[in-house]
């Protein structure tokens, strides 16, 4: 009984110190622009990082995100296009 207690014990332990599974990772942003406004990222500070259906996108600032969010598509086209 003190076996598989000490087995539990150390099968839990492994699972949870395990990485996470990599597909939860979005595919990198390829561009060196904003995707709405195509500037050139940096210029505006930190750029703002979110992961939309899996795919990391990067903006010049947070004020780009409102006309991402109401056309994405529109601006997903131009990350294929790379």
């Amino acid at each position: 009984m003190k076996t598989l207690l000490v087995l539990s014990t150390l099968t839990v332990w492994l699972m949870a110190s395990a990485p996470i599974a990599s597909a939860a990772d979005p595919k990198p942003y390829p561009l060196k622009t904003c995707a709405v406004s195509d500037d050139e990222l940096g210029t505006m500070g930190k750029p703002y990082e979110f992961t939309h259906d899996g795919q990391q996108i990067k903006l010049c600032c947070k004020s780009c995100l409102k006309k991402f969010k109401a056309d994405p598509a529109k601006f997903l086209s131009k990350l294929k296009s790379n």
